[in-house]
């Protein structure tokens, strides 16, 4: 799903090409009189028109003054953060420390009100305790060579889980049963975090199904994913952050949400799943 999903950025990027390709025509130029202008190639002028390669801010100036079209260079740039920012490498996302990257996801968890959120690695940050946040960002701090600011990354992310218990919110978590058994942290985090799962799954708000392991299901385990109300879906991959917000890539990820809930179990059945989880680890 994941590479279908990228087509949202895809077609951001093709719009801004459309729009440059558009100005450049309304001003009357071919591309190779606009590569002139800027003191280009022609390939290059053409690989941006095709949406081959993506402009840089300065490109975008350029090319508005090149066409007499100055005004629309705020705009333009505008079209080109967006489309720069549904998809973020990971390198570039924590850039500036792990604290920063989880302070930025803030405003989206607080215009949120319906939450659904499935996870097939770790335990949903929304509803993980101190402990296992610590572990998880420690490995990821370790993993990828980042400053250590892992204590104020914990940190932003308790005050995060604030959410869960403000306003009239609602969280649907999904979770891989085999996620439970993937300890993170030692076998005590994992228990305290086991245990902290069936008290989230009591909350009047909060829906939490464990998707049991089988060797005859009809839908595999799928990327973990956040679904924001019905506007933004946010996946997180190997190389990087996953932004999607055209309505149809929703719509898919909204889907797969269903059939993955329709064989979840919930309640009772779902607390016996992860008290066997926690009996196995001694």
């Amino acid at each position: 799903m994941a590479l279908s999903a990228s087509s949202s950025a895809q077609q951001a990027r093709q719009a801004l090409a459309d729009r440059l390709a558009e100005l450049c025509r309304d001003a009357g130029l071919s591309g190779l009189d606009l590569a002139e202008r800027c003191g280009w190639s022609r390939s290059k002028s053409s690989r941006i028109m095709n949406a081959r390669t993506p402009p840089s801010v300065e490109d975008i100036r350029a090319w508005c003054r090149a066409c007499g079209a100055e005004e629309q260079t705020e705009d333009l740039t505008a079209m080109l953060r967006t489309a720069e920012g549904m998809w973020v490498g990971w390198r570039r996302m924590e850039r500036a420390g792990l604290k920063q990257a989880q302070e930025a996801r803030l405003p989206l968890y607080e215009r949120t009100r319906r939450f659904r959120s499935y996870s097939s690695w770790l335990v949903p940050g929304m509803i993980q305790t101190q402990p296992y946040t610590t572990a998880a960002l420690q490995a990821i701090q370790k993993r990828r060579g980042l400053v250590d600011d892992v204590a104020g990354a914990v940190a932003a992310r308790m005050e995060r889980q604030r959410v869960l218990y403000e306003g009239d919110r609602r969280f649907a978590f999904l979770v891989e049963e085999s996620m439970l058994r993937a300890g993170i942290g030692g076998a005590e985090v994992m228990t305290g975090q086991l245990g902290h799962l069936i008290a989230v799954a009591s909350l009047p708000n909060v829906s939490l199904g464990v998707v049991p392991m089988k060797p005859d299901r009809e839908r595999w385990p799928a990327e973990g994913f956040w679904i924001y109300d019905a506007a933004q879906v946010n996946v997180e991959l190997v190389s990087g952050y996953l932004t999607i917000t055209q309505p149809s890539e929703v719509g898919m990820y909204a889907e797969t949400f269903a059939e993955l809930a329709a064989l979840a179990v919930y309640g009772a059945n779902a607390r016996a799943l992860i008290t066997a989880a926690m009996d196995a680890l001694g």
